[in-house]
This record gives structure tokens, C-alpha cells and sequence, in this order.
């Protein structure tokens, strides 16, 4: 089996249930800036040595190739395939993992800035592309339904990324 198909080469791809889209058609734009922000959570999975950590990242990378593959779908056309249960994700377990890294930090008094180490630095990358991804889906619900849960742990996970930042300087740092 070939990697390469040939059949993007005029700009269109396929979503997984057939339908042919513009490469820059926002459903692709969404699924694709998750995929941007999985790569990075995984170079911060790589960084962290902690094994609590690490097993919540790779935890978060399972959730991020569902919600790519839910969002690959035309909700328009009938998929046949078998896709994990989307309500299987929840924001609530990424909020217990913020306030458990959370009691342990110093509260905020002023701006934190972005890059005491090159793990924080990554953190908030993913961070940033994280927001990005939300702002996509947001753009992609005005078109079409997007399931309340993909909203939901993405507005969450820039949170824990955000903590995750502090917590990896605490545990390099301090």
C-alpha cells in the first residue's frame, strides 16, 4: 500500500465517510489543528518524566485522535464505520487533574511569563494551540452540530495545559 494517493493533489480530500471537501474546508481547518495540538501534547509527553503526568497526556492524545475522527465525519451523510463513543471523553476527569496540580501551586499575582523552562514553553505552545483548535470549532458549529463534549474538553484542556505549565516549572524548579 502506497502512503501517497494522488487524489488531494487538485486541493480536495475525503472526509472518512466519502465526502469529497476543499483541503481548507473547516471541518478540515478543525480536525487538523487538533492533530497540530496532539504533536505538541505529545513532545510535552516526551519532556515529562513523571509517570502521573505522562499517563494523563497519553490519556489526552486517545481523546484527541477520537475527537479527530469524529470531526472527519459529514454529519449529513450516514458513516458506517464504528467510532468510539464521543461521550466517553469528559472534561470533568481533565478538571479533577487541574485542581489536584493546582493545590499544590502558589496562587497568580501577576502575568506569568511563558518560558522559565523549555517544558512550560511547550506546555504553552499547546496551549496556544489548543485555543486556536477551539476557535475553529466554534467556526465549524456555526456550519454544522459539533458534539457538546468536543467543546467542552477542548475549552478544558487549554486550562490543563495552562496548569500544566506552572506545575512541570515546580517540579523542574523548585
Amino acid at each position: 500500500m502506497n502512503i501517497y494517493t494522488k487524489t488531494g493533489d487538485k486541493g480536495r480530500t475525503s472526509l472518512l465517510n466519502g465526502t469529497r471537501v476543499a483541503k481548507n474546508h473547516i471541518r478540515i481547518e478543525s480536525y487538523g489543528t487538533i492533530d497540530e495540538l496532539n504533536a505538541h501534547i505529545a513532545l510535552v509527553e516526551s519532556m515529562i518524566k513523571n509517570e502521573t503526568l505522562k499517563k494523563e497526556l497519553l490519556e489526552i492524545e486517545t481523546n484527541l485522535f477520537l475527537i479527530q475522527a469524529h470531526l472527519a465525519v459529514d454529519p449529513q451523510k450516514e458513516c458506517t464505520l464504528n467510532l468510539p463513543d464521543i461521550e466517553k471523553i469528559d472534561a470533568g476527569d481533565l478538571e479533577k487533574n487541574i485542581d489536584r496540580m493546582n493545590a499544590e501551586l502558589p496562587p497568580i499575582k501577576s502575568f506569568i511569563l511563558l518560558g522559565e523552562t523549555p517544558l512550560a514553553a511547550h506546555c504553552h505552545i499547546a496551549r496556544c494551540v489548543c485555543r486556536r483548535a477551539e476557535r475553529r470549532l466554534i467556526t465549524l458549529s456555526n456550519k454544522s452540530a459539533v458534539p457538546p463534549e468536543i467543546a467542552a474538553y477542548i475549552n478544558r484542556l487549554s486550562d490543563y495545559l495552562f496548569v500544566l505549565a506552572r506545575y512541570s516549572n515546580k517540579l523542574l524548579i523548585w
